[in-house]
């Protein structure tokens, strides 16, 4: 295997590393566990940057290093797995797996694009489809994965009309990545915000809250996107123009008709989501946490009968991997702030000195930016929310809205097909022509900040009227 450039890079910065851990004087006022723990933190990074190593290998790695130098300690690092959080990430992932075999999804989509009149009509009322989409499967891949034919099909039904084809395909990944703060469940990174700040903090945030904050987030987003979308890549006359796509033109999505009436496994997957997701939202009034509504749901929608997939094939859909990788960097986000590295870290900055709306704008700007150096999204959150509930304790400022506007931020991740897997996914469609690496940057410089400035806004204007102050 050649050695490139960026693991000649992070080999270096590994070895700065061990070196500095070597003389304590290097850091005065940390002691050894915050040395060890910082040491481990930013070798974790450099992995994740600068190499083709596995995220969640490197994520296993730190969490042994911190646990066999005493650290975190073993029951607290294999507890992690058993955490309410990734619990509530599995069945979602079962519920999801009913949906998607039930053809539900598919009939969604058919639905509400048909009722389309213009281009305009068309984006948004795509939007709008993606965006309920998260709330039945808890993962952009996923989402992306499921949106894919009915891109393809409205595709070949728009043939005659490239610059729209174009603007479809760069819309429906923005707009799954931007609309996955809709809800807890939408992305892993949003469970590991919820159990740093539970560590940490000891606020705890459910399903209902997040959906008050993210929800009106996610819809002015997405439709505020679905728009920049239109404007860079279509004319007026394009906008403007009639289109008329019935539902039978998306005719199977998942191997499923979507037209018809809804056949009883459809009726019985609908009543099972929807009671979930009622539940969930209404977790103030029986006190059920999300898991435990969720793992019902999933038990009963894989039931014999009565389900709508088989507990097995529900299964082989959940990413293990992706839950390792979670449990992992959740043990190191809370070792980071109880071992002291992170207060030691931001020590240097001024106190309650800071304007509410400066150490957001700051923690907002580089969280929209991260993506260009950690692809992962969930990674992102491991290393910025840490730091940033630090931060916003030291600067006086709600650290739920500072996770939160954090959280948000990180999941623009537009600039490059590598930056996300939805994007790298509608940018090489077979047999459709799709966007270009230029689209994408031309595309990003307007909705970066458009997206940053959003997020700031909603954290100081409209996050308060629900109880989270800045």
């Amino acid at each position: 295997m050649r050695w490139s450039f960026g693991r000649s890079v992070a080999l270096c910065l590994a070895l700065s590393v061990v070196g500095l851990l070597a003389v304590p004087v290097n850091f005065p006022g940390l002691g050894l566990q915050g040395r060890v723990t910082l040491a481990v933190f930013t070798l974790a990074t450099c992995a994740w940057v600068a190499t083709g190593l596995d995220d969640t290998q490197v994520a296993l790695g730190a969490g042994l290093v911190l646990t066999v130098c005493g650290v975190t300690s073993a029951d607290a690092f294999f507890g992690t797995l058993g955490d309410a959080t990734i619990w509530l990430l599995i069945c979602a992932f079962v519920l999801a797996a009913a949906v998607a075999e039930s053809g539900l999804a598919g009939r969604l989509a058919a639905f509400l694009v048909g009722g389309a009149r213009t281009v305009r009509q068309l984006a948004h009322l795509s939007t709008a489809a993606l965006v309920v989409s998260a709330f039945a499967v808890p993962a952009t891949s996923g989402r992306a994965a499921l949106a894919l034919p009915v891109f393809v099909a409205l595709a070949r039904a728009l043939g005659d009309r490239p610059r729209v084809v174009v603007a479809l395909a760069l819309l429906f990944p923005t707009v799954i990545l931007l609309s996955a703060v809709a809800t807890l469940i939408g992305a892993g990174a949003h469970l590991i915000t919820v159990s740093v700040l539970w560590e940490t903090t000891g606020q705890r945030i459910g399903f209902h809250q997040w959906l008050l904050l993210g929800l009106p987030l996610a819809v002015v987003s997405s439709h505020l996107a679905a728009e920049v979308v239109l404007a860079l890549t279509t004319r007026r006359a394009d906008r403007r123009a009639p289109v008329r796509i019935a539902p039978g033109d998306v005719e199977r999505v998942g191997g499923r008709p979507v037209t018809g009436p809804l056949t009883p496994v459809e009726r019985r997957c609908a009543a099972l989501v929807g009671a979930v997701v009622v539940l969930w939202s209404a977790e103030p009034l029986h006190g059920l946490a999300p898991a435990v509504v969720a793992l019902a749901g999933a038990v009963a929608v894989t039931a014999p009968r009565v389900g709508a997939v088989t507990l097995r094939a529900a299964l082989g859909t959940v990413p293990w991997s992706l839950l390792l990788f979670m449990a992992a960097t959740m043990a190191m986000g809370v070792a980071l702030v109880t071992s002291g590295a992170a207060g030691w870290l931001l020590g240097g900055l001024p106190g309650g000195d800071v304007p509410p709306w400066l150490f957001l704008g700051v923690v907002v700007a580089l969280s929209t930016a991260a993506h260009l150096v950690l692809q992962s999204r969930s990674a992102r959150s491991s290393v910025l929310v840490p730091l940033v509930v630090a931060g916003a304790v030291g600067a006086g400022v709600d650290p739920v809205s500072a996770a939160l506007a954090s959280t948000a931020a990180a999941g623009f991740c537009h600039t490059l097909p590598a930056s996300a897997k939805p994007v790298a996914l509608f940018s090489d469609v077979p047999g459709v022509p799709t966007y270009t690496p230029a689209d994408l940057l031309r595309l990003s410089a307007v909705l970066a900040p458009l997206t940053a400035a959003l997020v700031l806004l909603f954290a100081l204007a409209v996050w308060p009227l629900f109880g989270v102050a800045p």
